[in-house]
């Protein structure tokens, strides 16, 4: 079967249209885990932030991650929406 996917990449089709907990935790934990690896930081932060995670979450609430989040349904339609399209959902429904 061939896996389908909708056309337009500036609105999001499939899910809600703003990063869910699950993902959040997904990114975060990944990137922390390439940061703890030797992966360059995307920021200039204190010296005094030192944890993985914490450079993750700030990596994250700034936008600078260049990932892209796939969302598939049962019927093997599937959409890529760019994290920063999913990080304006997230701003805004907190305004």
């Amino acid at each position: 079967m061939k896996q389908k996917s909708p056309k337009t990449d500036s609105q999001v089709m499939i899910g809600p249209p703003k990063l869910t907990r699950f993902e959040k935790a997904r990114i975060v934990g990944a990137r922390a885990l390439q940061i703890s690896m030797g992966a360059p930081v995307l920021l200039d932060l204190d010296k005094a932030v030192r944890s993985p995670i914490a450079i993750a979450l700030s990596e994250l609430e700034a936008g600078v991650l260049p990932i892209s989040i796939r969302r598939s349904l049962p019927d093997g339609t599937s959409q890529n929406i760019p994290l920063k399209l999913l990080m304006k959902g997230e701003e805004w429904e907190s305004d």
